[in-house]
């Protein structure tokens, strides 16, 4: 039975939680295997109890994840703030409900909360996991698949471009990465992963769109080792050996229509 500590009846502090940037990588494991990614972790965006409410979440998911928990179901629940638009692919959903679970004193495991997440909206992004670009994620599932290598440092420079895109639990029209994830459990060098963050990303436009994508194009243009983007989602970002990014790059992805530029690191021990 998963655990749960009441909350105070004083007011409480807010609760905050990080989203995540995308993925690095996201497809299917060979032709009638599972969705799965490797998340990219983004402290940068973030949703937060006791703000503006964005609108991000309803009742009838709430009450799932509070009967998956064995949470107490709110009366009202807190307002809530994100700073990632919606359908941006930064996990704001994920993130509001793994903030509400926090909020009325969930105290189990990540496993556990994954799997009431992904009950809840049919889908699961891994912001309850630490070190979530270690892991090989199932999202339909809310399941961790395999623990997989630490990533070198890196820098990412990003935005948002384009329309965002809301995640169908049914959508898993993705193309396979099963060659993608065996060579990246090898434990591949920023080159490596960058190249294989790039092609997990190209294929996925490739068959999903949408058309005329700038990214690889930029990344090319502004010196990149390679590129990611949300794999349903507007985030966009390039990669970059660990704060060695040229100058003006952020300035240059504004110029090509991109909105929310951010910088932020990623990888390392």
């Amino acid at each position: 039975m998963p655990l749960f500590k009441p909350r105070p009846t004083a007011t409480p502090a807010p609760v905050r939680v990080a989203g995540h940037f995308g993925e690095l990588m996201q497809g299917r494991l060979g032709a009638t295997g599972p969705l799965a990614l490797i998340s990219l972790p983004c402290p940068a965006l973030w949703v937060q109890l006791d703000g503006m409410d964005a609108g991000l979440l309803g009742p009838r998911r709430v009450e799932v994840l509070c009967r998956h928990l064995g949470l107490p179901e709110p009366k009202l629940l807190p307002s809530i703030a994100a700073t990632m638009p919606p359908g941006g692919g930064a996990g704001s959903s994920t993130a509001a409900l793994v903030a509400i679970a926090r909020w009325l004193g969930f105290d189990g495991t990540p496993a556990e909360l994954a799997r009431a997440c992904a009950a809840a909206e049919g889908a699961s992004d891994p912001l309850m996991m630490p070190d979530a670009e270690r892991l090989l994620f199932a999202p339909r599932q809310g399941r961790v698949l395999e623990d997989m290598p630490v990533l070198p440092p890196f820098t990412v420079v990003g935005g948002f471009f384009g329309a965002g895109q809301r995640t169908d639990p049914e959508d898993e029209a993705f193309p396979d990465i099963d060659d993608l994830v065996e060579q990246w459990r090898l434990g591949p060098d920023l080159a490596g992963m960058a190249r294989l963050a790039s092609e997990s990303a190209r294929r996925t436009l490739a068959k999903r769109g949408p058309t005329g994508d700038p990214t690889a194009a930029l990344a090319e243009q502004l010196e990149a080792e390679g590129w990611m983007i949300a794999h349903t989602g507007s985030a966009r970002g390039l990669i970059y050996p660990r704060d060695k990014v040229p100058r003006g790059v952020e300035e240059a992805l504004q110029a090509a229509g991109f909105t929310g530029v951010l910088r932020f690191d990623g990888g390392g021990s």
